[in-house]
C-alpha cells in the first residue's frame, strides 16, 4: 500500500485530501509544518510526498531538497508533488527545476490529485529507465537521470546537456549543438553558458563519485560523454 506524506498548514484542504486519499487506499501521513515532516522522514519509509510551497516554517522547495537527501535504500528519490495558492509562471517553472514530479494549483479536486498521485507512481516504479553508457540510466519521459544509481538533482540546463550527451555517447558534440538542443532560441546564451554548465554538471556527478569525470572536454570541438 502506497504511503505519502502530505504536508499541508490549512486544516480544512488537509482533512479533504486526507479522506480523497485514504478512500483510495493509500495511507497518508499529515504534518502541518515542514519541521514535523523532517522528523518525520526520519523514521519512516514514504512513497510520495505532497508539499504546500507556502509553508509556515520552511519552504515547499526547501522542504523538498532536504527530503531527498535522504535517498531509500534502493537508490530512488522521493517523488514530489507541489500543492500552491499561486498560480504565478516563475514558481510552477522553479518546482519543476528542483525536481518536482507535478504541480497542482489550489483550489484542486481531490479526485484529480488522487488521479495525479496515481500518475506519479506509475513513472515512478522504474520502467521508464534505459540503461545508458558509464552507470547512467535516462528516464527521458519522466526527465530524469541516475548515475551509479542515484538521482541526480538536476537544473532544467543541466539535464538537457546531459541528456544531450547520453542520446550520443562517444560522439563530440560541438557547442553550437549543444546550444541548438538545449537553449534553443534563447540569444542572450553563448558558449561561456554552456561551459559554466558543464563545470556544475561536472561538480554533481563528482559528489557521486569523486574519481570519476564522464565528460570529456575536446578543445576547439566541443564535449562528449564517455561510450
Amino acid at each position: 500500500m502506497p504511503r505519502i506524506l502530505l504536508v499541508e498548514d490549512e486544516a480544512a484542504i488537509a482533512e479533504t485530501v486526507l479522506y480523497a486519499l485514504r478512500t483510495e487506499g493509500f495511507e497518508a501521513r499529515h504534518c502541518l509544518t515542514g519541521g514535523d515532516a523532517l522528523r518525520s522522514a526520519r523514521g519512516e519509509s514514504f512513497d510520495l510526498a505532497l508539499l504546500d510551497v507556502g509553508l509556515p516554517d520552511i519552504g515547499g522547495f526547501a522542504l523538498c531538497r532536504e527530503l531527498r537527501r535522504n535517498r531509500s535504500a534502493d537508490g530512488r528519490e522521493l517523488p514530489v508533488i507541489f500543492l500552491t495558492a499561486h498560480d504565478a509562471e516563475a514558481e510552477r517553472i522553479l518546482g519543476l527545476e528542483i525536481g518536482a514530479d507535478d504541480y497542482v494549483t489550489k483550489p484542486f479536486s481531490p479526485r484529480e490529485l488522487v488521479a495525479r498521485v496515481r500518475a506519479v507512481l506509475r513513472r515512478g516504479q522504474g520502467s521508464g529507465f534505459a540503461a545508458n553508457t558509464n552507470g547512467f540510466e535516462h528516464d527521458a519521459e519522466g526527465h530524469r537521470i541516475r548515475y551509479r544509481g542515484q538521482f541526480l538533482d538536476l537544473t532544467r540546463y543541466e539535464y538537457g546537456l546531459l541528456a544531450a550527451l547520453l542520446q550520443r555517447p562517444g560522439a563530440v558534440l560541438s557547442r553550437a549543438q549543444l546550444m541548438d538542443r538545449v537553449w534553443g532560441d534563447a540569444l542572450e546564451s553563448g558558449d561561456r553558458t554552456i561551459d559554466t554548465h558543464i563545470k556544475t554538471l561536472r561538480a554533481k556527478l563528482r559528489v557521486v563519485v569523486p574519481d570519476e569525470d564522464p565528460i570529456r572536454t575536446h578543445r576547439g570541438l566541443g564535449y562528449s560523454l564517455e561510450g
